[in-house]
């Protein structure tokens, strides 16, 4: 990525099973144009109902990860032993923001959220192109 593409802003759409469609849009709301990472200075999520931001100068690394259960993986997670919030509409797997201070999103305080966009990769690449550092751990 070329340091004029450094700052354009962009959008990854989160990437929605066959089997996870009607849930998910039941449940939490998730649509098309209401389900998609949107990341210029800041990473913006958008799930359904529901918003998560944090300023991208606020992510310490990331890492990719997956693929998961589909139980454990659908919807919007929060994990018991590290109160991190996951994002998904497919098991494939995601990518995981660990954040340089815990930001509060509500009444939680969030250490790193993962986000199962459509295009890891790309979501990944355009990280590290504005200066995030990480690695594709997936098996």
């Amino acid at each position: 990525m070329n340091a004029a593409d450094a700052g354009a802003p962009r959008t990854f759409p989160f990437r929605i099973g066959a089997r996870s469609r009607l849930f998910l849009r039941l449940l939490y709301g998730v649509r098309p144009g209401r389900q998609a990472v949107e990341v210029y200075q800041e990473v913006r999520v958008r799930f359904g109902y529901f918003g998560f931001s944090v300023p991208v100068a606020s992510i310490s690394g990331w890492r990719i990860e997956g693929p998961w259960t589909w139980l454990t993986a659908i919807g919007i997670r929060r994990s018991i032993r590290c109160a991190d919030f996951t994002f998904a509409g497919s098991p494939r797997g995601g990518v995981r923001l660990d954040f340089r201070r815990p930001v509060r999103w509500g009444p939680f305080v969030v250490p790193a959220i993962y986000l199962g966009v459509e295009d890891l990769e790309g979501f990944a690449a355009m990280l590290e192109g504005r200066g995030v550092p990480g690695l594709d751990a997936r098996t």
